[in-house]
Order: C-alpha cells, then structure tokens, then sequence
C-alpha cells in the first residue's frame, strides 16, 4: 500500500452557526483535539471572506487558539485568501501563529472563485492573482528578510520591519490551492504542494501528473512536493445507514443550502454573472459549473466520480485505497460536515473514521 496521511478538513455550517459562536468554535476545537487523539495528521479549513460558510474569517486568530488546545497536530487554512489581506500584516500574524504552534503552520495560498465577495469589499476581482502573487512575494520577504522594501502595484513599503520571523526554516510548508495549468506551473517552479478539492476523480489524476511533470523540469533537489485532494466522506456503522445519512446533505453541494439562500437574497447577490465568476469562462470554470450542477442533481454523482467517499469502515477504507492508485496524492483531506449536516452524525463520522479507517493506512 502507498504511503498516505489522511487528514481533517473541517468546515462550519450555517445551521450550527446559529447559536452562540463562542460555543461553536469552542466544539470545533475540542473535536480537533479528538482528531489528534485519533490519529489525524492535519486540521484544515477554508478561509473565505462574504461567503456562506466564512465563519473563520480571522484565520490566524483561529489557529491561536487552537495552537494552544493541542501539541502535535498541523494545521492551516487551506487557503488563506490572499487578495484580502494585507501582506505584512499576514506575514506577521502566521508567523506569530508558527511560534505559538512550536513549528506546526501550514501555509495554504488561493485567491478565490467568487466575484461577490471582491464587489463587497470593492476589490477587483479580475486581477485577484495578480494581487495574490504580489502579496506573496511580500509575504517571503517578510519572513526570510530584515527589512522590507517594496514598491508594488498593489502594496508598497519604505524599510517595513517584520516581526516576529517563522518559527520553521526559512518558512512554514506553502500549499498553493491549484485548479488551473497556471497555478500548477506556479506551483511546480516555487517547489511549492498542491492541494485539490472540487475535480472529479479522472481530472485531478491528469492534474496531478501534470504537476508531477512539470516539478521535475525545474529539477529542484527533492524529495517532491506533496499533493492533496479534499473529499467528503461519511462513515456509518453499515453501507446503506451511511448512505441514508449522507445522500441529503450531500446533494447540497459545497456550500449548503442555507448558504445559496443567504448569498442570493442579498442585493449584490452573486455579482453581475449568473454563474458568479464575473463573467470569466475559462475550461476550468466551466468544469467547476458542471460538477456543481451535476452533485445537486445525483447522489451517484458524487460517488461515481470519487467526490465523496460514503459507506461502513471497511468500504471507505476499500474506495481510498482504490482512489489513491487512481489519483495519486499524497496526503487524503477528510471532509465529514457536509452542507447542513447534524453536527452529530459529522462527529460519528470523524470517530469510525479515526478508529476503523486511519489504522489501515497507519
């Protein structure tokens, strides 16, 4: 069997959300100690900003907190949104985030898919990598030099005096969230790891061994950058309970329910394009389109073509092993809170999983 790390990729919905928040990040926490116990290797989450699901939206704060309630896990948004940051700023806070941890950030960089969220806060959607890429570039230096000089399209600087610098040398791990022949180039020149959660089975593969490809033309000293993919999963005590589980909050695709409600009775709504993307209509997107539409459609959708991973403990156990030679990545991201799923049946889920699934792999 290949080596794998399977991982948390946890997320907040909109139901739970509606009591105290307080409570709600205290619950999460304390199941992110569960996850270590169990055996999880990683906690991750997304970092949006006017999303549905952006209950996290001060990430570093977040991670603070959870620094302090656990010793060994490793954790990060995957992604922070780059665009929506100011990048010293940034760098000082996952920095700071690095020290308290003793070492255990992870860096994950994206820009973001939706145009709402950039008219909300009058960015322009339209350069967000441009904004992205800059960013990090004063993000680097930040953290690899003494003084910070720059003078940007988007952020300049006279003599910046970052503080404190990564506990890790020279920086923390950066993932790049990547879906685009761009983003994987980019990936593959900076050494950087790789992380997918919205493709079908057959065009991560192809994404990936694209990746693979080109990291190895820069012919950077190994070993190779890791890749991830992101998957719902459900586990239940037998195949057809898990399924009777899952199936409803499942074909609410990624977001929830709730959270389409929510976006779509305010006025800006999803910006001045039906489909969000601010009219951009490149194959990737198109792609994103479908698979959204298609998961809303049909449950067999999903597990066709591997987007989630739903049955009793020897099931999911079988279909990752199965997955991972198909795919080849690295590092597997289990999503257990689906949509609007009952906070409960997300934590059974966690548990069989850490118990029963993770030891196969260990």
């Amino acid at each position: 069997m290949a080596k794998l790390e399977i991982v948390i990729f946890d997320a907040f919905s909109e139901t739970e959300m509606a009591g105290r928040p307080c409570d709600v990040y205290e619950d999460h926490i304390r199941h992110a100690r569960t996850a270590e116990e169990l055996g999880y290797r990683y906690y991750f989450f997304i970092e949006h900003q006017n999303a549905p699901f952006a209950y996290i939206s001060a990430a570093s704060v977040y991670l603070a907190a959870l620094a302090r309630e656990t010793t060994a896990l490793r954790f990060g948004p995957m992604v922070y949104q780059l665009p929506m940051h100011h990048p010293i700023r940034l760098a000082q806070d996952a920095a700071m985030v690095d020290q308290l941890s003793h070492g255990r950030l992870e860096f994950g960089l994206g820009y973001g898919i939706h145009q709402h969220e950039f008219l909300r806060w009058r960015l322009p959607f339209s350069e967000r990598r441009a904004m992205g890429l800059e960013a990090l570039d004063i993000i680097m230096r930040a953290w690899t030099e003494d003084t910070v000089t720059y003078d940007g399209e988007y952020w300049s600087f006279d003599e910046a005096l970052p503080k404190p610098k990564p506990y890790q040398t020279p920086h923390p791990p950066i993932w790049v969230g990547a879906h685009s022949a761009t983003s994987l180039d980019y990936a593959a020149e900076h050494n950087f790891h790789v992380a997918q959660n919205i493709d079908v089975d057959e065009v991560v593969a192809e994404k990936f061994a694209y990746f693979r490809n080109k990291w190895a033309e820069h012919h950077h000293p190994g070993p190779a950058p890791k890749t991830m993919v992101a998957r719902h999963v459900h586990v239940a005590e037998s195949d057809q309970l898990a399924r009777e589980e899952a199936e409803p909050y499942l074909r609410e695709g990624f977001f929830g329910r709730r959270g389409f409600e929510i976006i779509g009775s305010t006025r800006i709504g999803w910006g001045d394009d039906p489909r969000g993307t601010g009219g951009e209509r490149t194959p990737d997107i198109v792609e994103r389109g479908r698979v959204f539409q298609e998961m809303a459609k049909s449950y067999e959708f999903s597990i066709d073509n591997g987007l989630a991973l739903v049955g009793s403990p020897d099931t999911v156990a079988r279909l990752l092993e199965e997955q991972q030679k198909r795919v080849g990545y690295d590092v597997f991201c289990c999503q257990h809170q689906m949509g609007d799923m009952p906070r409960d049946l997300a934590l059974k889920s966690l548990r069989l999983c850490g118990e029963q699934v993770l030891p196969t792999f260990a």
